[in-house]
């Protein structure tokens, strides 16, 4: 049996159901409200089953322009198109329905040609629309799957050269997003936003990557450092800055100017005896705060 996609019919006459039932039924899977109401209980039940909604605009209780308000508040006019169905021909009419995310019109009474050729473009509008997010989407996850796999191989390379276990940028990258979470959860003015959560997060595997430049006898010494060699130590922070301000044509991206942050100063204490800068309180930027407790605690 091959796939009908549904579409939802909104209008108080039962006749003017009746009338595009015997329109659309060969090629469609119909349902059928009868107020508005009725229409926003289907469509929350239905959800993404539906493929369109053809709206009646005049209706008792809750008129057409109502439900469009409604869908809106919920979000569903992004995911879902709406046909409306009027004999208004009004200009304030027709711009009210479009800002209300209205995509087409048809007039009462119906013409079945004109009906079935618009409820058939605005599906597969709505298809290739679908289709095109979804591609988009599936990229934009390849190249963040990419990204990930990058910074993670350099940071495991640090860490080797470190002889480290690698688990530590790990770690470190999972208690950075969980902190930044949790202090979103508990403070309200803390407006942080998942995609610098995950930015800050991915970021903080670079944190050490500075010790690159640092002599091996000194990164691996079995015993206590000198002060010398710990001076020597304290400039990972100064050379990982300076290595990824370095990073051609991607000075100005978000990421690498996180990186940058981390980098520099995820050694800076609130109090101000940290290093190399010797920041105080709110001059260390909260990334470098946040993988600052990671990095120490792990």
């Amino acid at each position: 049996m091959s796939f009908k996609p549904k579409v939802l019919i909104v209008d108080d006459s039962e006749i003017n159901r009746l009338i595009l039932t015997d329109m659309l039924e060969d090629k469609y899977d119909l349902i059928e409200a009868g107020d508005g109401k009725e229409a926003i209980r289907l469509m929350n039940d239905h959800g993404f089953e539906l493929s369109l909604v053809l709206l009646d605009y005049m209706m008792p209780e809750m008129d057409g322009f109502e439900v469009l308000e409604v869908m809106r508040e919920r979000g569903w006019n992004a995911q879902l198109p709406v046909i409306m169905i009027s004999a208004e021909t009004g200009a304030d009419y027709i711009h009210k329905a479009y800002d209300l995310g209205v995509y087409d019109f048809i007039s009462r009474p119906f013409d079945a040609s004109i009906v079935t050729h618009r409820v058939e473009n605005m599906i597969l509008l709505d298809a290739r629309q679908k289709h095109l997010e979804r591609l988009v989407a599936a990229q934009v996850q390849e190249k963040t799957r990419q990204s990930n796999m990058l910074i993670n191989i350099l940071s495991h390379i640090v860490e080797f050269r470190n002889e480290e276990s690698g688990r530590h940028v790990l770690n470190v990258r999972v208690m950075t997003k969980l902190l930044l979470t949790e202090l979103r959860a508990m403070d309200p003015t803390f407006t942080m936003d998942d995609e610098q959560i995950e930015r800050i997060a991915l970021a903080s595997a670079l944190h050490d990557v500075g010790k690159m430049s640092i002599d091996e006898k000194i990164l691996n010494k079995p015993g206590r450092l000198t002060d010398e060699e710990f001076e020597q130590m304290k400039r990972h922070t100064i050379y990982g800055a300076q290595m990824l301000e370095k990073v051609p044509s991607y000075q100005h991206d978000e990421l690498v100017k996180t990186a940058i942050e981390i980098a520099r100063w995820h050694h800076e204490r609130y109090d101000g005896k940290g290093y190399p800068d010797h920041l105080v309180g709110e001059q260390i930027p909260i990334s470098a705060q946040v993988v600052a407790l990671a990095d120490v605690y792990d």
